[in-house]
């Protein structure tokens, strides 16, 4: 069964954003949006002559390199499993 569809408006930023959405994302969308208003708030305070679109691109970035990280993690996770695997193996045929 599908979901029905919620419209929402987002604030970034000093900006208003229409979104539709599944009802299941409202709590974390909202969040984001809080988030990311808050790490923009905190650029305001230390970079004063810089304007939005200068906010938004730092936090931009700043958000991309947390994703790559997670990335890394979850290749480093997977590589784990595998070696994890390998010394099950080994161990197993060393028994026999």
């Amino acid at each position: 069964m599908e979901e029905e569809k919620l419209t929402i408006r987002v604030n970034i930023n000093e900006r208003f954003y229409p979104l539709k959405i599944e009802a299941k994302d409202e709590e974390k969308i909202r969040k984001a949006a809080k988030d990311i208003n808050a790490m923009i708030a905190k650029y305001r305070e230390v970079f004063k002559d810089k304007d939005g679109q200068d906010f938004l691109a730092m936090v931009a970035l700043q958000l991309g390199t947390k994703v790559v990280d997670l990335d890394h993690q979850g290749d480093l996770v997977s590589i784990i499993d595998d070696v994890k695997t390998i010394n099950r193996d080994i161990e197993q045929f060393l028994k026999e």
